[in-house]
């Protein structure tokens, strides 16, 4: 039997090329990788679950690096495919003084569009103990779409704990495209992320977070996490409770991927045994750290900086 492994994520790596200056000035680009379940992935990983990754991979010239580069952090890859084709890049500009952020975007005809159901083993996803992935990942196409479908119901059906964020981004997929999504794996969801700006608009016509939280526990979703900037927090539903919880820090150097990373953290707290409520908090905490570097994954603080913090403020 395979190694039980709490935190499996489903989704498309991404090659990330970064520089603190405009893409007009630098002069070189900093190579890494991210990619937002891939970010949630890691960011469990570091901050101590044992995390696997399910994907499909280009054989270009990125192959071997990905590839290396998560063995050597510790991600179970033995479900990533590689085949012909290629990787998604993504480019990332900062600007002078790290104020006007470019993000260039190149994903079309990936290896990742071709998850497939094909690329499930029931096994796999049953010897886990929470299964995760995004609206990205279905967005990519149509067999993707059906492979979240499937992996859910499966997951449901063997008592494995289901979390999805919608990530809802309007340059990938349509409201309606979106909502469709959703549906399909609604009833079998059991923890949900939200982004009040972004994802609260396309799954619902209500403006209330207390109201939005209910009609999503009427679902059946037992935990509900609103973040909102306006209130610079996260709204957290589980247990027939509502609670607000502060970001830990609201200032940044840069963003990217920082709901990846909260997501990451809340799953980590939960997979550890924490409530939703104190798993919410770690996230906080992991997420605030996060936006003080520049990238995705590179900028992901370690267990020990977030456990000590985390441990200071609830001693």
């Amino acid at each position: 039997m395979e190694e039980k492994l709490d935190i499996i994520t489903i989704g498309e790596s991404l090659i990330e090329l970064s520089t603190p200056y405009s893409l007009t000035n630098a002069e070189c680009l900093n190579k890494y990788y991210g990619g937002d379940t891939l970010t949630t992935a890691i960011t469990a990983l570091k901050l101590g679950s044992k995390a696997g990754y399910i994907s499909r991979i280009g054989m270009d010239c990125f192959k071997d690096y990905l590839l290396e580069s998560w063995q050597e952090a510790g991600l179970d890859i033995s479900h990533v495919k590689p085949q012909k084709g290629i990787n998604g890049i993504y480019m990332l500009a900062l600007g002078q003084d790290c104020s006007e952020k470019q993000l260039y975007l190149y994903r079309k005809k990936t290896a990742a569009t071709n998850l497939s159901i094909e690329d499930i083993s029931p096994e796999y996803i049953k010897n886990s103990s929470i299964i995760y992935t995004t609206g990205i990942t279905q967005s990519l196409s149509i067999s993707a779409r059906e492979t979240i479908k499937y992996v859910f119901k499966l997951a449901k059906e063997n008592n494995v704990i289901t979390a999805y964020d919608p990530n809802y981004q309007s340059l990938i997929w349509s409201e309606e495209e979106a909502k469709e999504a959703f549906e399909d794996i609604a009833e079998n969801t059991d923890i949900l992320f939200l982004n009040i700006k972004h994802d609260t608009k396309v799954l619902s016509d209500l403006s209330s977070v207390d109201n939005i939280i209910k009609r999503l526990w009427d679902k059946g979703i037992s935990t509900v996490i609103v973040k909102t900037d306006a209130e610079k927090g996260y709204y957290v539903g589980s247990s027939g409770k509502v609670e607000f919880i502060k970001f830990y820090n609201e200032e940044k150097v840069d963003d990217t991927g920082a709901g990846d990373c909260f997501n990451g953290g809340v799953l980590h707290g939960i997979s550890a045994g924490m409530s939703p409520f104190k798993a919410v908090h770690l996230g906080a905490i992991t997420a605030g750290l996060q936006v003080q570097g520049i990238g995705a994954i590179k900028s992901i603080p370690e267990r020990e900086e977030v456990y000590r913090i985390f441990k200071g403020q609830n001693d």
